[in-house]
């Protein structure tokens, strides 16, 4: 410390967090303070009136806090003189005084007044410039439940839902522990029995790989012969899924468990679930399938999130949802007793017992960030990056303050506070309310030595509020001049924002804002700006090498090719005779070989300043095994080049072990730089310094900014997080900062295929009694029907329409038995409707027609049969939409086939009459639906609410006319009638959802319908990619990337998907089908084999 201030206090803190001695602690504490005051007194005596550098007085202050607030019952006398004389020096007199009044103090005080005191008052000191310092609430009991770190009050009652074997629904911000209760139940599980099985579900596979590593290095225990600890199920991989105690899981895969007739037995093992980012039960694709999974499950579960604006809404749902699952328990427990014999009784009263459940469903809610964010915005000017911080007030207008607040989670920094005071200081000079909210005069601040994060929030909340006054008590002008003062200096760049991406990344380097996470929206771009930074590296060190180093270099290369050779041959000489000449050739060449190889590497040496990479975080033997892992991927080459540079991507095309090593040595603090897109917003623990937003895109909502941002700040390691706004517009950045995530309102939560799979549960179960209760649980319990009469009973109808559909279709009989090829619709669920159109086409006898082998005693079909079975399974699996205008410019390909030949003749035909035979029925289920609309709302006007129905209206011409265009048009809006829909045109291709009543919260795109072509939004067709037929052809992955424009990876994806239908259709229809030599069995089993061996190629 005497040497150097700043490495020596670095030290100290290191030794702080390690040591375990209160009397140390408080010792080392001491001795820092002594060194901060005498450095203080140093520094103020050089720079006499100059400005001062308050780092020292802001770590000197550090050491008064840590003395007083966690070591004060260790504290001396002479321990609170030397704090309240290093208290005078920093100017503080009253402080100090109130500490230690002693005469002494006072003579100080006029010795150093001038010289050495810090100019401010010490609350407006300790907000503007230790904020991020000021000490948080925390705990200092230990929970024996907990080893590793002290529980808060909030993180404790999560440990008791699950003690109490309760649910609870856990609200609290990215990296605030809350997962710490999902390993908690783990545990818990694995101590209690052999049986008992925990299920974690996870919305992406990159965060069921994370999981799942967390889990195998966690936990150790001897499971019984065929067992294991930890099981994996996604789409694409399964290990051990239904003989472990705990499996991780995807939302569509556990679906697929609770469903499935036969696996009732194991599903009762389930002792809890833990649904990570239940937020995603509020998105738009597959979000329905959360809802199945919470209304479907008997045990207890906990649902986590950082982003749920709703939560009491959603808490109560699910409340209800138990309360009708401890109804069927205890009803179906009474019946056990009458009806069932003794054993059976005893079983299932074995079953219950071992749960132990309470129906309880627990909200537990946590706002507060361990660390505070600061947002900057990033600007182009005179050719280099700079940065200006953006107060979030500058996010607000004074309409938006009036109308709704201040947003619940826009939190300011405690400089930020006192910049907000500042500026309304500054332009109301006779604010009444000025000399209250003053720092020295606040009451939560006065007299205090220590002032607490707690108390900075509550001067926050007084800001806030007495703003909201001046919004709301005709101060408007004076905060509307507040805002625009507080709002940034915007340099707008006509350039490309992102061909300065390296100079961004440098700068934060030199700022020492590093790791960060770069956040960006086009998989290519992605790649391409790690890679860009990679070559600005690459660059700076070649600038740096000696002129002749590459040269040197290849000489050196070539020496040691030679010296390898020699070696070699010296060992195959050496196996015929033994000499010791030819022994010390040997050890001369030995030696030499090591001295070209040292002096080698000390030339291709990457220079500190030329990589990212922080070389301490991991060994050479540790590095070397994570690359290991990549060494057959495509990209592993390039992705151990940039890591050797500290610099990662990562997407959702990467393969899971491409994905796995960018995460593994991001977390480990080597790679420090890391563009990414959205996959790394959803649960993902890479937790950093920095987050960056360096792309626009539609996907950059409120939802998805929280859960981007949330990553900055490291609990632990950072105090403060930053967020950076790179190439992103003003009014955008606005927009995020104050806009509400939207509620969770649930989405449609039915259709065709769900409902067959529900009646084969309830039919087929293992136990019936209690596959009809889930079923039933299911059609009951939808979140968007939760409260909503007329949702409810929307639903109900919907049941019976889909109902009257199967039953046409021949999937179910008049007593809802499913039979025919109803297996085969539901093997294909995640399809509909093309799994309902494909099994129209199997019965009409059209793949029969199809398939016709090379001769009549052959099982083989030529290659024409093979191509067109493709051709129509394309345009039912493999839809995959080009834009129109891609098809309008007439590129030049190099393939033959990038869009998509209609239909055979035979099978379009077939599916006309299949859709208008739909189109017919839904048309008049939504007449029937029409008469449950709320029409009050409906003869509203969509954004200003304006009623045009009332009898204020009745002489308006334009109310004349639309209420007179009504004939035909029962389920059409009435704001829309003016665009010429009539009842009849309600399915038509083309025509947009919000055409019908949106009051029924139903619309055409739960018809099960599958039009051929699909228009834009100017009219135009779009065609469909011929990928799939392409690859059959020519069996290529590069002709798709070059021609229809696909990413290698996911054109890998969407061909494994492809062929996964494929072989699912194959292997049911060789279950199904009673005849053996079946043409159409045979040829999708030719097809398959020959698909599958394709792909093997790639």
């Amino acid at each position: 410390m005497r040497r150097n201030l700043n490495s020596g206090i670095k030290k100290l803190e290191e030794f702080l967090k390690s040591c375990k001695s209160s009397s140390v602690k408080t010792q080392a504490e001491r001795v820092g303070l002594q060194a901060c005051l005498k450095a203080w007194k140093e520094h103020c005596r050089a720079e006499g009136e100059a400005t001062k550098d308050f780092n020292i007085a802001v770590n000197m202050m550090k050491r008064i806090h840590s003395l007083l607030e966690k070591h004060s019952e260790l504290l001396q006398e002479a321990d609170q003189k030397l704090i309240a004389r290093c208290l005078t020096y920093l100017g503080f007199y009253e402080l100090a005084d109130s500490l230690c009044p002693t005469q002494e103090a006072a003579d100080d005080v006029k010795m150093t007044k001038k010289k050495y005191s810090v100019g401010i008052g010490p609350a407006r000191f300790q907000l503007q410039y230790m904020g991020h310092y000021l000490i948080r609430e925390e705990r200092k009991d230990p929970d024996p439940r907990v080893q590793d770190f002290i529980p808060d009050t909030w993180q404790r009652e999560l440990l008791d839902v699950v003690d109490n074997y309760e649910s609870a629904v856990i609200v609290a911000p990215t990296s605030s522990g809350k997962t710490y209760a999902s390993y908690y139940c783990m545990e818990k599980v694995l101590k209690e029995s052999n049986e008992g099985v925990v299920v974690y579900v996870a919305p992406t596979k990159a965060l069921v790989n994370q999981v799942a590593a967390t889990v195998q290095n966690r936990y150790t225990k001897n499971m019984p012969a065929g067992e294991v600890l930890c099981g994996v199920f996604t789409s694409d991989y399964h290990h051990e899924a239904l003989n472990s105690q705990v499996l991780i899981t995807m939302p569509a895969c556990f679906e697929i468990l609770l469903l499935a007739p036969h696996r009732q037995n194991w599903v009762k093992r389930i002792r809890y679930v833990i649904f990570d980012e239940v937020h995603c039960i509020g998105g738009e694709i597959r979000a329905e399938i959360w809802e199945h999974l919470l209304v479907m499950i008997r045990c207890p579960f906990l649902a986590l999130s950082a982003t749920i604006s709703n939560p009491q809404h959603l808490t109560e749902w699910l409340q209800s949802v138990k309360r009708y699952w401890k109804q069927i328990d205890s009803t179906m427990e009474q019946g056990s007793v009458s009806q069932r014999n003794a054993a059976t009784c005893s079983s299932y009263h074995k079953d219950r017992v071992q749960a132990r459940q309470s129906y309880k469903v627990r909200l537990v809610l946590y706002e507060e960030r361990y660390n505070d964010l600061e947002k900057y915005l990033c600007s182009v000017r005179q050719g280099d990056v700079c940065f200006d911080h953006f107060h979030p007030c500058a996010a607000l207008t004074t309409d938006h303050i009036e109308k709704y607040g201040f947003p619940s989670d826009l939190a300011l920094s405690p400089r930020e506070s006192i910049q907000l005071y500042d500026t309304m200081c500054q332009v109301w000079k006779s604010w009444p309310q000025a000399q209250n909210l003053c720092p020295e005069n606040f009451t939560q601040f006065k007299n205090k030595i220590v002032i607490k994060m707690l108390d900075a929030r509550k001067y926050e909340e007084s800001l806030k509020e007495e703003f909201t006054n001046w919004v709301k008590n005709g101060n408007e002008k004076e905060a509307r001049l507040v805002l625009k003062n507080l709002s940034p200096d915007y340099h707008d760049y006509s350039g490309q924002m992102l061909d300065f991406f390296p100079c961004l990344v440098e700068k934060l380097r030199k700022m020492e804002k590093l790791p960060a996470v770069f956040f960006l929206f086009s998989l290519d771009t992605v790649e391409e700006c790690a890679e860009s930074v990679c070559e600005f590296l690459e660059e700076k060190q070649e600038e740096k090498r000696p002129p002749k180093a590459d040269k040197v270099a290849y000489t050196m290369t070539n020496k040691l090719r030679k010296v390898k050779k020699s070696l070699e041959k010296q060992k195959i000489d050496e196996k015929g005779q033994k000499s010791s000449r030819r022994l010390d050739q040997s050890i001369m060449y030995e030696a030499e070989h090591d001295y070209l190889l040292k002096s080698l590497e000390k030339n291709l040496e990457i220079p500190k300043d030329c990589t990212y990479a922080d070389q301490k975080a991991i060994d050479e033997e540790a590095l070397q095994m994570v690359f290991k892992r990549v060494k057959y991927e495509r990209k592993g080459d390039t992705l151990k080049k940039l890591a050797r540079r500290g610099i990662g991507y990562h997407h959702s095309s990467m393969t899971n072990k491409e994905k796995q090593l960018v995460e593994i040595l991001f977390r480990k603090g080597f790679i420090r730089v890391v563009t990414a897109t959205r996959t790394l917003s959803l649960g993902i623990n890479m937790p950093c310094k920095s987050v960056v937003f360096a792309q626009n895109s539609v996907y950059l909502d409120a939802l998805n900014y929280r859960q981007m941002s949330g990553r900055a700040g490291r609990r632990g390691q950072d105090l403060l997080g930053d967020v950076y706004f790179f190439d992103i517009p003003l009014p955008k950045i606005g927009k995020l900062i104050k806009s509400k995530v939207p509620d969770l309102r649930g989405q449609f939560p039915l259709s065709i295929t769900l409902i067959l799979r529900l009646m084969l549960l309830a039919t087929k179960a293992d136990d019936l009694e209690d596959g009809k209760a889930k079923a039933l649980s299911v059609l009951k319990h939808s979140l968007l029907s939760f409260k909503q009469p007329r949702a409810t009973d929307m639903l109900k109808l919907y049941f019976l329409y889909s109902l009257q559909f199967l039953v046409k279709e021949g999937h179910i009989d008049q007593e809802g038995n499913p039979t025919g090829f109803a297996g085969l619709v539901t093997h294909l669920h995640y399809h509909e409707p093309s799994n309902l159109v494909f099994v129209s086409f199997l019965v009409k006898g059209l793949f029969h027609k199809l398939c016709q082998p090379t001769s009549k005693d052959s099982k083989c079909f030529s290659e024409d049969v093979m191509e067109k079975l493709v051709l129509v399974l394309a345009n039912l699996f493999g839809r995959r939409y080009i834009p129109a205008k891609f098809h309008e410019a007439h590129p030049k390909f190099y393939q033959s086939k990038v869009f998509l030949d209609d239909l055979p003749q035979d099978f379009s035909d077939a599916l006309l009459e299949y859709n208008m035979q739909v189109t017919r029925d839904f048309a008049s289920f939504l007449l029937i639906v029409s008469r449950l609309a709320d029409m009050k709302q409906e003869y509203q006007l969509p954004l200003s609410k304006i009623e045009f129905a009332g009898k204020e209206c009745e002489d308006s011409p334009l109310v004349s006319h639309l209420m007179s265009c009504k004939e035909g048009r029962m389920a059409v809006s009435p704001f829309v009638c003016l665009s010429g829909n009539f009842d009849v045109d309600l399915l038509s291709p083309g025509v947009p959802n919000h055409v019908t009543l949106h009051t029924i919260c139903i619309n055409h795109a739960q018809a099960p319908v599958l039009w051929p072509h699909r228009l834009d939004s100017q009219g135009r067709k779009m065609p469909l990619d011929a990928y799939a037929l392409d690859f059959y052809k020519y069996g290529s992955l590069a002709g798709l990337d070059q021609d229809n424009r696909i990413h290698p990876r996911d054109a890998y994806n969407l061909l494994k998907d492809f062929y996964l239908t494929i072989k699912s259709i194959s292997v049911s229809l060789r279950e199904l089908c009673e005849n053996e030599e079946d043409n159409v069995v045979l040829a999708f089993e030719q097809l398959s084999k020959s698909f599958h061996e394709k792909f093997e190629l790639v």
